[in-house]
C-alpha cells in the first residue's frame, strides 16, 4: 500500500475544517473517514482500521488525547493496532500542551489553524516511519492465516474454531512467530495475571490450540521448555498484509464509518 492510498480517520467537531481536510486528503489519494466525538472515534478504531488518525485535542465529549490513549493502550485482545500513527491538532499556543500530547503517545502535534501542505507532509512522514514495523493486520504464517478484523483463523482452506482465549494466545504468538514469549509475559498480557504462581491455565490453552492447528500436519505452538512458547520453529515465510478498505471515495469531506453514503456537512 502506498502512503496516498492509506485510510485516514479525521476526528474533529469543526465541520468546515473536517470537510476541507477530507477534500484535500481525498484529492491526494487518501481514503477518508470522519467522526466528531472522541467516544465515537474510539469505537470506530475497532471497525475501520485506519492507517493514520488526525484528531483535534478539543472535542465536545472528551479530550482528543483520549483517542491517542485508546490507540496506544490497545492490547493483543483488541483489533486496534497500537502502533497506528496519530497526529494531534491543537489551538493552544502553550508548549506544555504540545508536550502533553507527545507524552500521551501522539506522533506529531500541529497548531491550528492548520496549513494543509504541512499537514500532508507530516502525515506522509509518520506513515513512512510506520512502514517498516510489523502491522497488526492480516497475518500469514505458512498456511496459517489470522484475520484480526473478523477474528477468523484458517489453516489452508480449512477454518479453525477457537475459544476467545485460544484466539488471543494465537494472535500474540503470531505477532512475532519465531520469538519465544515467556509464560509470565503471556499470562500478564492475555489473562491479566500480576503473579503467575503455579497456574496451568496457559499450558492447557496452548495444548488445545496446538491440537486444533495440527490438523494440517504443520507444527504450530512450540513449547520452549522452562521458558514459554513460540508459534513456529521456522522456516515459514512470514508476511503480513493490510487489505485496503473497500470504500467509495467521497466528493466532499470525510464520512462516518456508520454512514457509508454521507459526508460530514460543510458549513
Amino acid at each position: 500500500m502506498t502512503h496516498d492510498s492509506s485510510l485516514a480517520l479525521i476526528v474533529s467537531a469543526d465541520a468546515p475544517r473536517a470537510a476541507f481536510l477530507g477534500d484535500q486528503l481525498t484529492a491526494d489519494g487518501f481514503e477518508v473517514l470522519g467522526d466528531d466525538l472522541a467516544s465515537v472515534a474510539i469505537r470506530s478504531l475497532d471497525r475501520c482500521y485506519p492507517d493514520v488518525v488526525i484528531v483535534d485535542a478539543s472535542l465536545p465529549d472528551r479530550s482528543g488525547l483520549d483517542v491517542v490513549t485508546a490507540v496506544r493502550g490497545a492490547d493483543a485482545t483488541t483489533r486496534v493496532d497500537p502502533g497506528t500513527p496519530v497526529i494531534v491538532l491543537t489551538d493552544s499556543a502553550d508548549p506544555l500542551d504540545r508536550v502533553r500530547a507527545l507524552e500521551r503517545g501522539a506522533d506529531d502535534v500541529l497548531t491550528l489553524p492548520v496549513h494543509y501542505p504541512e499537514l500532508l507532509a507530516r502525515t506522509r512522514a509518520v506513515l513512512r516511519r510506520a512502514e517498516g514495523r510489523p502491522r497488526e493486520g492480516l497475518v500469514r504464517v505458512g498456511p496459517l492465516v489470522v484475520d484480526p478484523v473478523s477474528r477468523r483463523v484458517a489453516v489452508g482452506p480449512a477454518p479453525v474454531e477457537l475459544s476467545q482465549k485460544e484466539y488471543d494466545l494465537l494472535r500474540v504468538l503470531a505477532s512475532e512467530p519465531t520469538r519465544v514469549f515467556s509464560k509470565e509475559e503471556l499470562l500478564r498480557t492475555i489473562w491479566g495475571f500480576r503473579a503467575t504462581g503455579r497456574t496451568r491455565t496457559l499450558d492447557s490453552h496452548a495444548c488445545r490450540l496446538r491440537q486444533k492447528l495440527r490438523a494440517s500436519g504443520n507444527r504450530f505452538v512450540v513449547n520452549v521448555w522452562g521458558v514459554g512458547y513460540r508459534l513456529v520453529d521456522g522456516p515459514f515465510d512470514v508476511a503480513t498484509a493490510h487489505p485496503a478498505p473497500q470504500l467509495v471515495p467521497q466528493p466532499r469531506g470525510p464520512r462516518r464509518p456508520d454512514q457509508p453514503g454521507d459526508a460530514l456537512a460543510a458549513a
